[in-house]
């Protein structure tokens, strides 16, 4: 899966399971609410039963014209009496409570004594919560939660599949195109420059005319923009040669290469390259990355503009005084295909090939750039 099929799900499947959990976090909580509201319901629904108990044993005494007073005691709440000024008068607390006052985890409920039995004016029963079956309703409603997202995430990832299969499609189909393409490319683009190298040597044409440059530059850019798209096709096949390669004689045969482009564009062109400096890498990869570096530096610059080559021990760098890069697009312009001048044409290849080689090697890639001002490739593999 290509990053931006990754990044297309991702972005569905954050819409889709943040909004499904948001729906079900509300629902439950609502449901929660109920529930325990209902519970705690119930078990006042059993205090107020046992008050009943209560008066009528009240009612019994009161009428009744025994000696001995007995007070009624419940087996599963505390009880008391209170006078009519809210006094306590008796009851089976240890502490007996102020009327009316709510203590945490503990349920009450108070109902007047009518008529008015042995002075009592009010009964009140009092239990602690009994948290059990609201524990209960927790564990099952998280339950629920980790199967239903369970459940919610493997169906969001079917539908994000479905989501961006037509992209993939598109991409699929993109990508037979490039390689049909690279595959008619490569017999006449051979031809050209095999022809270009016989008539420069052995031709009576003059070999800087302007004509022959002019053919050679083309024929060079179209075998640069074949070999890139070969590499694309190719890069999850392709098997690496890593050698120790003397990266400073590479970089100046690439200068070599495009010293017609760079001519063609009158550019100043400056090296700063420490010599013989090797580094572990396949030569292909190592060429990809010089020449798209250096394409781009030619292609984007201004007429007689600057073109800066370093190569240090730690880092190589291509500096151009060109059209530079808008602030916002600095930090997309290496997605494949992604332009940020479209004026100069070109596939948005260029810089996404870079990323990928320096992504194999654990290299760091820096770009820096001002609009109208020009734009600093940097690859770094010490930090």
């Amino acid at each position: 899966m290509l990053q931006s099929e990754k990044r297309s799900l991702l972005r569905f499947l954050l819409i889709y399971m943040g909004s499904t959990f948001l729906l079900f976090s509300i629902a439950s909580w609502l449901f929660y609410t109920s529930s325990k509201r209902h519970l705690l319901e119930n078990q006042t629904e059993a205090l107020k039963y046992e008050s009943q108990k209560i008066e009528t044993v009240l009612r019994a005494l009161h009428q009744s014209n025994s000696d001995r007073l007995v007070y009624p005691v419940s087996k599963t709440a505390d009880s008391a009496i209170y006078d009519l000024d809210k006094h306590y008068i008796f009851g089976t607390y240890a502490h007996p409570p102020v009327l009316g006052k709510k203590e945490k985890g503990v349920l009450s409920y108070v109902v007047e004594v009518e008529p008015y039995y042995l002075g009592a004016a009010y009964l009140l029963l009092s239990r602690q919560v009994d948290f059990t079956p609201i524990w209960a309703l927790q564990r099952n409603l998280i339950v629920f939660m980790l199967l239903a997202g369970v459940f919610f995430a493997i169906l969001g990832y079917y539908l994000g599949r479905l989501f961006i299969a037509p992209m993939r499609e598109s991409i699929k189909q993109m990508n037979h195109f490039i390689q049909d393409t690279t595959h008619e490319l490569n017999t006449p683009i051979s031809t050209i420059l095999t022809n270009i190298e016989m008539i420069e040597t052995f031709g009576e044409c003059e070999k800087n005319s302007d004509e022959l440059k002019r053919i050679e530059i083309a024929s060079k850019t179209l075998s640069r923009i074949y070999d890139d798209l070969t590499y694309l096709n190719l890069n999850h096949h392709y098997h690496r040669q890593i050698i120790d390669l003397d990266i400073s004689h590479l970089i100046e045969e690439r200068m070599v290469y495009f010293s017609a482009m760079a001519e063609a564009k009158q550019l100043q062109v400056k090296v700063d390259i420490v010599p013989e400096f090797r580094l572990k890498i396949d030569k292909n990869d190592a060429i990809r990355l010089i020449d798209n570096l250096l394409s781009n530096a030619i292609k984007y610059n201004k007429p007689k503009g600057l073109l800066y080559v370093q190569l240090t021990q730690s880092y190589f760098a291509v500096k151009d005084g060109g059209v530079g890069i808008k602030k916002k697009d600095v930090t997309t312009i290496m997605q494949r295909f992604k332009r940020a001048n479209a004026s100069e044409g070109g596939f948005g290849i260029g810089l996404d090939i870079v990323n990928q080689v320096v992504n194999s090697y654990g290299f760091v890639l820096h770009i820096t750039s001002q609009l109208h001002q020009g734009t600093e490739v940097k690859i770094q593999w010490e930090k």
